[in-house]
């Protein structure tokens, strides 16, 4: 499912959204698109929220919580779990008490051994690969640490 509404700028959530709808196409998969650009509740709940990460990954995690059960799923997951950047305890954490709360269980397998194949497979589809998490803050974390090595 693509539910992405924390990605910004929105020419990096369009590359995102463009090679997803790549990837389906050549490999005849089917996705659910839940296409909101949600800046503005993006950085509303985040203000809010203790923890930026936290916030995101709730927001996120329970759309696609409650589009499997709409969708009469009996689990649930995310491509994060693939991710070597990504705080797995606070996402399998997280989609726990989501899958709790939902009553529907939460898939949870640590995949970052395949990161690198993953890699590999999309430089040979010619698919986009973004350089960081997608939200406002990542974006000024990745790259002002390259400003500050120039």
């Amino acid at each position: 499912m693509w539910f992405n509404p924390n990605i910004h700028p929105f020419e990096e959530y369009e590359n995102r959204f463009r090679s997803l709808k790549k990837y389906e196409e050549e490999n005849e998969i089917e996705v659910i698109y839940i296409d909101e650009y949600g800046l503005k509740e993006f950085l509303e709940g985040t203000s809010k929220s203790e923890e930026r990460c936290d916030f995101c990954l709730t927001w996120r995690l329970e759309k696609t919580a409650k589009e499997a059960l709409k969708r009469d799923h009996d689990a649930f997951s995310t491509t994060l779990i693939l991710s070597p950047y990504q705080d797995h305890e606070r996402l399998k954490h997280i989609g726990s008490r989501i899958g709790e709360e939902k009553e529907i269980e939460f898939i949870y397998e640590d995949m970052r051994d395949g990161f690198q194949e993953h890699h590999r497979l999309a430089n040979e589809m010619g698919l986009y690969k973004q350089n960081y998490c997608g939200c406002i803050f990542s974006e000024e974390e990745r790259f002002k640490k390259d400003l500050l090595q120039v």
